[in-house]
């Protein structure tokens, strides 16, 4: 298995450029698939370029295949090169074994056609996702061949072995959550997600070496991961799992996960409503924010005045709000430290504060609470003004 995604880096911009047909399949692949694929990295034999290596999001991490193409013969096909560990995913020789060699895109490859990258690369994953399902099926542990018996017919879900040097290899199965066509972004008017947002539930098993249940199996380990962007909205490091108990099995495990996401996931919508209307109360007391997310609303920012001495009040509203109270950040419009930057406060957030207060009140307490508390900030700037000048 390849790096993780954090791993992956974009390919040097010092690179030569590729010909104009190979860009032109690459560029649309990049802006039309559906998956995460990232370019990890390019070659510079020759000018123009006419090689690349993508990461291909597979089972919760990403493979690295390279694409050769031929900037003589632009007009032909790509070699595709897997990785070292993948000897055995030959596709294109098991399509002709089987005598499906027409339903390969290869067969009919139109170089004019910009989808042809995108349709190769979508349509190789799809063949390796298969691969990876048959070699988990080889695998000799009763548990493992239970549990693909059971779920491995839900759709979208990838397995594959994790082989390691100091330790027994194991199982991962990658288990899609929730509806596989569950759009969240139709929970966020004005969402400016471009990818689908997904859900997974990681299971990794080690494997037994037995054909039998001799004892009672270990419990698996479980991860909820979720897409990037999808922390924008609902954070699944706050989601506690559910307890793995003696025997159980994912086809038990799934629907009492799958029903408090659901849950979750609801109160992650409403939760955007009450930001919204806690941003909305701000106006009336401190003025209109000078700044605000209108989207997720989870930060704002608002100009106050005490006396002469000028501020922002930044707000972070957490995910959880109300049952978490904002985090406030105080920055001086009049006061920098001794690199210039303006002099600002620590996080605050031990304000009085009740989930069980309407949106006006929670302002009106904040705004009390800040009416002495920027006294104590205008010292602070002050002495650190100070400070700074004696230096």
């Amino acid at each position: 298995m390849s790096p993780s995604a954090d791993a992956a880096a974009p390919a040097s911009t010092s690179a030569p450029e590729l010909a104009p047909l190979i860009a032109a399949q690459l560029t649309y692949l990049l802006s039309h698939s559906k998956l995460p694929i990232r370019i990890w990295s390019g070659c510079r034999k020759g000018s123009p370029s006419d090689r690349f290596t993508l990461s291909i999001p597979f089972c919760l991490d990403y493979v690295h295949w390279d694409f050769v193409y031929n900037a003589l013969y632009p007009k032909v096909a790509p070699d595709v090169v897997f990785g070292p560990d993948d000897d055995g995913f030959q596709p294109l020789v098991d399509y002709a074994e089987a005598g499906n060699g027409d339903k390969s895109c290869l067969a009919c490859w139109d170089c004019h056609d910009p989808r042809g990258l995108l349709v190769l690369v979508h349509e190789l994953r799809e063949l390796y996702i298969e691969y990876h399902k048959k070699q988990v099926t080889k695998v000799d542990d009763a548990r493992v061949t239970f549990e693909l018996s059971t779920v491995l017919s839900k759709e979208g879900i990838e397995v594959c072995v994790v082989p390691s040097a100091d330790r027994p290899a194991e199982v991962k199965f990658a288990v899609p959550l929730l509806d596989v066509d569950f759009d969240f972004a139709k929970l966020v008017p004005g969402c400016p997600w471009r990818l689908p947002q997904k859900i997974h539930l990681q299971v990794i098993f080690p494997i037994s070496r037995s054909s039998s249940y001799s004892s009672v199996p270990a419990a698996p380990r479980l991860k909820l991961i979720s897409t990037p962007d999808l922390k924008s909205l609902f954070s699944v490091d706050d989601v506690k799992l559910p307890q793995w108990s003696n025997e159980m099995c994912l086809a038990e495990y799934l629907p009492v996960l799958e029903e408090n996401l659901n849950l979750l996931v609801v109160d992650a919508s409403a939760s955007i409503g009450s930001r919204r209307r806690f941003i909305e109360a701000l106006a009336p007391t401190f003025g209109r924010p000078i700044e605000s997310d209108p989207i997720f609303c989870r930060r704002a920012t608002v100009l106050s005045i005490s006396g002469v001495f000028t501020f922002l009040v930044y707000f972070v509203i957490p995910l959880q709000f109300p049952k978490q109270q904002p985090v406030l950040t105080l920055q001086s419009s009049q006061h920098c430290n001794a690199d210039g930057t303006p002099i600002t406060s620590p996080p605050i957030n031990d304000y009085p504060w009740s989930p069980r207060w309407d949106q006006a009140e929670m302002v009106e307490r904040i705004y009390d609470f800040l009416t002495d508390e920027c006294q104590n900030f205008k010292k602070f700037c002050s002495d650190a003004t100070t400070q700074h000048q004696k230096l």
